[in-house]
């Protein structure tokens, strides 16, 4: 598996298996839209081998990818933890595990043997049909080797789909395995001490898989394993769910706390419970073991017979702590954590401390102890003055805070200024100066700017009663009415003149001189000379006259270049309209174009490595002579 996995063991990151069919089509749906699609038979030879044997090698290097991301997403039994690997062999059995990863790898190296063998062939391709024959074989027999991994790929995804919803266990942090016969109270303890959430049934094996939750003591990360109930038989008997706890109990550097339930409600007596205990034994050892006494509040350990009682004191003999506690009322329940986490602790540091590297870090520190110079008494030096002050402060019952709030209420105030220790006891109470940019605030503030202000709002009302703020203009007055009158035009004129030339900026096409627009008849026939026309104003009328004051200041400059015969640069007109008598012929040879270039413009759209795809249906599935197959396969 990739390294990420192998360290944090997070398998929900595995890529999704698809089926065989869905495998195919992906693969030539890619090559379709990712090479070339168009050979015509003119082409050179070299040019379409070329193009066939580029859909080839495209084809093998997509399913290579594919297997190999297979291949390395799932985890290696060889290179995980013990206990993952263990826990796949029980869950998927390793050897049909094995088996499907080794068939995907032998498909893989089978579809770059064909790639390589249908290129060499297509190098000497004698036509276009040979070629594409050997392209259609080789996709073809790449495809078939597919289609045969079916039943491979689907069981890789049955796997990968439970690897993600397995919980995720890290062997090496500190953990606290829970063990017992199903429906002792396993589940209810991890839910009382963690935020799990694992369900709770009166019946057995309730809980079939492996559950974790997480908890916090001294500032540590503690996860708790809940274990599937396991039955006092042989372990060639024991099954699946069974088995996973044997897993979790051989592989996991672990505290084990073995749960009792000494009513008997769960449907074992407690001398079938210590027998178990017993077998499990040899999966203990090097781990702080400790016993739960469960469900105390229905029956307590003082009520059990003498027998039960000896029992326990021959495993309290070994060394193995026996802790009432109810999952209920919760009595105890801290106590059987607490207990449990500092054994865990304990055996920890003290494997850390048999490790190499704390000898090495051992030899760099000294731990120095000071010897004794001579016999002579040196007691603790405390001044007199501060003697004095204690024995003055132990006598004297110094009234606090909070003894004046109680006596006042809600109308005590909390007076913090009242605790300054100030050399003048009248500064105590003084305000604090605010210094802003180096300078004192209260520098700038005028203390009598009240009374200032008081005398200016009476001088005002004395000045508006004596009526010095009235107005003096009649607005009646007929100067007045006729500079308002004015003012009005002079605001329309300019409003005018903007919206003007707004019009102006806003025309992106060339303007047409006046001289090259055409005049009606009717119209000349109502001047009597030729000067008349020539002083003609078209295309005006009698509201434009802006127009007019343009036309009068640029006559001097029409009539000279009239009296002049050569074509100077000013008088030039675009090429596209030079060639056009009027407007009508222009947008005429307009249309001809547009028309002449649209089979230009369609065609342009093709070509040998055009990647649009006008359609979503794949080239394989709905082209070409349905002899042999269906649609939907080939």
């Amino acid at each position: 598996m990739a390294a990420t996995a192998t360290t944090s063991y997070n398998f929900k990151k595995t890529t999704v298996v698809p089926s065989a069919k869905d495998f195919v089509d992906i693969i030539l749906s890619k090559t379709q839209r990712k090479t070339p699609t168009v050979v015509h038979k003119h082409y050179q030879i070299g040019r379409i081998r070329q193009f066939y044997m580029r859909k080839v090698k495209y084809t093998q290097q997509n399913c290579h990818d594919r297997l190999s991301q297979l291949l390395n997403d799932f985890p290696k039994l060889d290179e995980v933890h013990p206990f993952y690997a263990d826990l796949m062999n029980i869950l998927y059995d390793k050897n049909h595990y094995k088996l499907a990863l080794g068939q995907l790898n032998t498909a893989m190296h089978l579809i770059d043997n064909v790639a390589k063998d249908y290129v060499r062939l297509l190098k000497y391709g004698d036509s276009l049909y040979r070629c594409k024959q050997l392209k259609k074989a080789a996709l073809g027999r790449m495809c078939t080797i597919l289609k045969r991994q079916n039943q491979s790929l689907q069981y890789l995804e049955q796997v990968r789909q439970h690897l993600a919803r397995l919980p995720s266990i890290d062997p090496n942090t500190r953990t606290i395995l829970i063990c017992g016969f199903p429906n002792v109270g396993k589940s209810s303890f991890i839910n009382k001490l963690t935020r799990a959430d694992v369900e709770v049934q009166p019946y057995a094996f309730t809980t079939k898989s492996l559950f974790v939750g997480h908890m916090d003591y001294k500032y540590l990360r503690w996860q708790v394993v809940d274990t599937p109930g396991i039955l006092d038989h042989s372990l060639e008997q024991r099954n699946a769910i069974e088995m996973q706890a044997i897993a979790a109990l051989a592989h996991l550097r672990s505290a084990v706390l073995y749960i009792m339930d000494i009513s008997g409600q769960c449907g074992y007596n407690i001398e079938e419970q210590i027998g178990l205990f017993r077998s499990l034994q040899p999966l203990f050892s090097k781990k702080p073991i400790l016993i739960a006494l469960n469900k105390i509040d229905i029956i307590g350990v003082a009520d059990l017979s003498d027998e039960i009682k000896s029992q326990f004191q021959n495993i309290r003999n070994e060394g193995i702590e026996l802790i009432p506690m109810s999952t209920v009322t919760e009595e105890g329940l801290f106590d059987v954590k607490q207990e449990a986490c500092e054994k865990l602790l304990a055996q920890r540091v003290e494997i850390k401390l048999k490790s190499r590297r704390v000898n090495d870090i051992v030899n760099r520190i000294h731990v120095a102890t000071p010897a004794e110079r001579d016999n002579k008494d040196r007691p603790v030096f405390i001044p007199d003055t501060v003697k004095q002050k204690m024995s003055t402060d132990s006598n004297r019952n110094k009234k606090l805070m909070r003894d004046y709030e109680e006596e006042q209420g809600d109308d005590y105030i909390l007076d913090l200024k009242k605790e300054y220790d100030l050399s003048n006891e009248n500064e105590k109470y003084d305000v604090v100066p605010e210094i802003y940019e180096g300078k004192n605030i209260a520098d700038f503030i005028d203390p009598e700017i009240m009374q200032k202000l008081d005398i200016l709002e009476r001088e005002e009302e004395l000045r508006e009663a004596a009526g010095i703020y009235d107005d003096d203009i009649d607005e009646d007055d007929e100067g007045y009415t006729e500079i308002r009158k004015k003012a009005d035009l002079i605001r329309r004129k300019k409003k005018l003149l903007a919206l003007k030339n707004i019009a102006k900026k806003s025309r992106n096409k060339p303007t047409m001189p006046r001289r090259k627009i055409k005049v009606p008849r009717s119209r000349l026939e109502k001047f009597q000379s030729l000067d008349d026309v020539e002083s003609m104003d078209i295309g005006t009328d009698s509201n434009t006259t802006s127009r007019k004051r343009q036309s009068v200041s640029k006559e001097a400059q029409l009539r000279k270049r009239k009296a002049s015969h050569s074509i100077t640069r000013s008088q030039s007109r675009p090429r596209d309209e030079s060639a056009f008598a009027d407007p009508a012929q222009k947008a005429k040879a307009r249309l001809l174009t547009k028309k002449s270039q649209k089979r230009i413009h369609v065609g342009a759209l093709k070509g040998e490595s055009d990647r649009a795809i006008p359609n979503l249906k794949p080239k394989h599935l709905f082209a070409g002579k349905r002899k042999q197959g269906k649609t939907s396969r080939r």
